[in-house]
C-alpha cells in the first residue's frame, strides 16, 4: 500500500504548534512573521527527517503560482526550436520555474486546444510560436492578465510582447552575399508565406534581388505538404524545371536538408555547382562536403531575452502595463558553399 505523504497539518501537530506558522517557514516568511530562529529551525529539520515534500496543487492553489511556464513551439524534434528549448529549460530552472514543451504543428485547432488545457492548469505563463490563426487566443491570453511572448512570429496589430530574428534584414544580407561572390539566378525555397517570419525571409531575398536588377526564382510550399512526399516532388520538380539556377537559398533548415537529399539522389554535382545557403544553421553543415553556408539565429540572446520579459511579467498586475517588442539580429555564417564557382 503506498504511503500517505506527510503534510503540513502533520508537522503542526507533531511540534504542537499552528499550521500558519509551519506554512510561514515553510514558504520562507519566518523572519518577515517574526518566527524566533530556534522555532524556525525546529520546523525545518524535522521537515527534512521525515522528507517533507509540499503539495504542488495546492501549493498553486493557495498561491496563485505553479512556477510553471509553457514553452509552445512549431515542431520540437526541428533542431532551432529543441536547441533553443534546451538552453530556455536551463535558465528558467535557475529561475525557479519548470517548463512544459508541446508542439502545435502550425495548427490552429492543436494550439488552441493546448493552451486552453494548460491555461486550466493554471501555468504561470507562456512562451508561444504561434500557429496563423492564434491571433484572437492570444489576445484573449492578454486580456485575462496572462503573461505571454510571441516567439520566432508576431501579429500585426496586436500589442503583445514578442521576441523575433530581423529575418528580412538577415535573408537580405545572405541573398546579397550571393550576389556579390558572382551568383545571379538565386532560387529560393520558402514554406508559403502565411507566417510573418516567412514574409519577411521572402521580403529581403525579392528586396536584395531588385536591387541589383536580378530575377526573382521562388518556390513556395504549403506548410501541410513540407514534411510529407508531396514537399519533396515540389523542390524536384523545380530543381528539374529551373535548369539555370546557379545558387538556391533554403528559407529553413529542413528545407536545406530535403533539398541536399534531393541532390545526392538525383544529381550529386549540385551539391557543389550552386551556391548554396541555408536558412538556420545545423552542426552538420559544418562537416557536410562542401560546408554549408547559413544565417544562424543567437539561440543563448533568445532564450536569455525571453526570461529577461517573462521574469517582471511574472510579477505584474497588469501585463500590458509594458510590452517588449524585441529584434535580434542574426549572424551569416560564410562556408565553402557560398563562395564563388567563378575561376580566373
Amino acid at each position: 500500500m503506498k504511503k500517505k505523504p506527510f503534510s503540513i497539518r502533520n508537522i503542526a501537530d507533531e511540534l504542537k504548534i499552528s499550521v500558519t506558522t509551519v506554512s510561514f517557514v515553510l514558504n520562507g516568511k519566518a523572519k518577515e512573521k517574526h518566527i524566533s530562529k530556534e522555532l524556525t529551525k525546529k520546523v525545518l529539520d524535522y521537515a527534512k527527517l521525515i522528507n517533507y515534500r509540499p503539495n504542488q496543487i495546492a501549493q498553486s492553489l493557495r498561491t496563485g503560482k505553479s512556477k510553471i511556464l509553457v514553452f509552445m513551439v512549431e515542431d520540437i524534434s526541428n533542431n532551432f526550436f529543441s536547441k533553443l528549448a534546451r538552453i530556455f529549460e536551463d535558465i528558467a530552472y535557475d529561475k525557479g520555474y519548470k517548463v512544459i514543451f508541446c508542439s502545435n504543428e502550425n495548427d490552429d485547432e492543436k494550439s488552441k486546444e493546448l493552451i486552453s488545457l494548460f491555461n486550466f492548469r493554471q501555468v504561470d505563463g507562456f512562451v508561444v510560436v504561434p500557429s496563423p490563426g492564434l491571433k484572437d487566443t492570444i489576445e484573449n491570453l492578454i486580456k485575462d492578465n496572462i503573461p505571454v511572448i510571441l516567439l520566432d512570429r508576431f501579429f500585426e496589430g496586436l500589442d503583445c510582447n514578442s521576441v523575433v530574428v530581423n529575418n528580412e534584414k538577415a535573408s537580405f544580407d545572405a541573398t546579397q552575399h550571393l550576389i556579390d561572390n558572382q551568383f545571379k539566378n538565386i532560387g529560393f525555397i520558402t514554406i508559403a508565406p502565411d507566417q510573418s517570419q516567412m514574409q519577411e525571409r521572402l521580403t529581403g531575398y525579392i528586396k536584395a534581388i531588385n536591387k541589383n536588377g536580378l530575377k526573382p526564382i521562388t518556390l513556395e510550399i504549403p506548410y501541410n505538404e513540407v514534411y510529407i512526399v508531396k514537399g519533396k516532388e515540389r523542390i524536384r520538380n523545380f530543381f528539374d524545371k529551373e535548369t539555370n539556377l546557379d545558387a538556391v537559398f533554403f528559407a529553413t533548415n529542413y528545407l536545406t536538408q530535403t533539398g541536399l537529399e534531393i541532390f545526392k539522389e538525383n544529381k550529386p554535382s549540385l551539391t557543389n555547382d550552386l551556391g548554396i545557403i541555408s536558412f538556420d544553421d545545423n552542426d552538420m553543415y559544418k562537416i557536410y562536403s562542401p560546408t554549408i553556408t547559413s544565417v544562424s539565429q543567437p539561440l543563448n540572446d533568445i532564450s536569455t531575452k525571453l526570461m529577461e520579459i517573462m521574469l517582471p511579467l511574472l510579477k505584474k498586475k497588469d501585463v500590458t502595463e509594458t510590452v517588449h517588442k524585441v529584434m535580434i539580429n542574426a549572424e551569416l555564417i560564410i562556408r565553402e558553399s557560398s563562395l564563388s564557382k567563378i575561376t580566373d
